[in-house]
Order: C-alpha cells, then structure tokens, then sequence
C-alpha cells in the first residue's frame, strides 16, 4: 500500500496523498501532538483512509494552548479548503478541536465542513464525566492523570465550560452532519453520548456509533469514516 499513497511535509502538516485525483480534503486533527501521526515508510491507517475514501489526509499542526490551538486549526481549514470539499475529522483533543472548529466556522458564517467525524473525543474539558473513572481500568493505555496535566496546559485560564475550549456546552445548531465514534469501555465515552444527545436536540443530524471495545473500535474506524464521508 506504501507506493500506492505519498506522504510529504505540507504548508500546515503532513500530507497523505493518493496516487491520482481524489475527490476530497480531510483535515485530520490527531489527539497526540508529540507522536508522528503517519510514517513515510508505512501509511498504516492514514494510508487506508486516504484510499478508500479517495481522500487527500492533511495532518494539521496545532500548538498546546487555547485559544492558539484553535486558530491554528482554523487556518489549517482555510487552507484544506482552497484544495477541494473539506471533511473535518479528529480524535480525542483533536476531536475536541474538530467540534470547536465547527462551532467557530458556524458563529463567523464561513463554508462549513461536508461532515466531521470524531473519535473517542474530549467534548467536556472539565473532565467531570463518570466513564473517565468508571471506564478508565478498561483501557490499560488511558492515563487519566496525564490527561488532566494535558487538559491543564491546554485550558490555562480559560474557564472549562467556555464553548469553544469544550464544545458540549456550545449551542450546536446549524453544525454539519457528525459521526460519533466511540466504545463502550472508552473513558471518553459519556462525552460523545452528550454531545450526540444535544446535537440531534439541536437539530444537526448525528450518528453515534458505539463499539464494544478499544480494539472493535480501532478496527473499524476507517470504514466507519469512509463510508460517513461518501454518504
């Protein structure tokens, strides 16, 4: 699959390109901003999305802090958008993100997204769900603690329930259509539960998906994005 896509460095991250036109951008916001989010010599994922949704990946670049991170996805949608249809997707913060960034593209009147897939995603930095405890020995990776240090540092000053910092408390209507990727055991699991039920409330057509466990949802995540993308 390695010769089938190219990955290059782009204006505003890493790019997966597939050989040939595609008929799409997605502006991927990955939850880890200190892991490479696709390797040169092996595409993995990023490589099989970019085929099967016959999709142009863009890995955008965010710094740490809000409102910074934001702005920097911001411009990275501006930019995706000058290369064709745009769909925004993410994971975890970077989801939290995604959702942000509709929100903020609604509220300025600018081109929203076709659609926006988020996984496992931080919807609610005041990190006050049940699932973050109640799920968290299901998941041996999830560091709850590191995730209030990074929550720390993303949030400063900014109070926990400001719309744009966590979206579930932003109003939603007029986003575009949503997929809501999660698991039954994900610690992050009642955030997308929220934010589906107050989505669909608002009238913004929503689809959650709820796999059984961390491994069901990994595997299905790139037909579950692909198949949203060209519905």
């Amino acid at each position: 699959m390695a010769s089938d896509v190219r990955v290059q460095e782009g204006p505003v991250g890493t790019v997966v390109r597939p050989r040939g036109r595609t008929d799409k951008v997605v502006l991927y916001l990955h939850g880890d901003r200190h892991r490479p989010p696709v390797s040169t010599s092996e595409p993995g994922p990023a490589g099989r999305l970019a085929l099967r949704a016959n999709a142009l990946l863009v890995f955008a670049r965010y710094r740490a802090e809000f409102p910074a991170a934001l702005d920097d996805v911001h411009a990275a949608y501006e930019h995706a958008v000058e290369s064709g249809p745009v769909v925004v997707a993410g994971e975890r913060l970077g989801a939290g993100l995604a959702a942000a960034l509709l929100v903020r593209l609604r509220d300025t009147g600018a081109v929203q997204p076709a659609c926006a897939v988020l996984v496992s995603a931080l919807l609610d930095l005041t990190l006050e769900a049940p699932s973050l405890t109640l799920n968290a020995g299901a998941d041996p990776a999830f560091d709850l603690a590191g995730l209030r240090n990074l929550v720390d540092r993303h949030a400063g000053s900014t109070p926990r329930t400001d719309p744009l910092l966590s979206p579930l408390y932003a109003n939603l209507h007029g986003l575009a259509p949503v997929r809501l990727l999660t698991a039954g055991t994900d610690p992050l699991l009642d955030d997308s539960l929220a934010f589906a039920a107050r989505a669909a409330r608002s009238g913004v057509m929503v689809d959650l998906r709820v796999h059984r466990d961390a491994a069901a949802l990994r595997a299905g995540i790139v037909p579950a994005m692909a198949a949203f993308m060209d519905g």
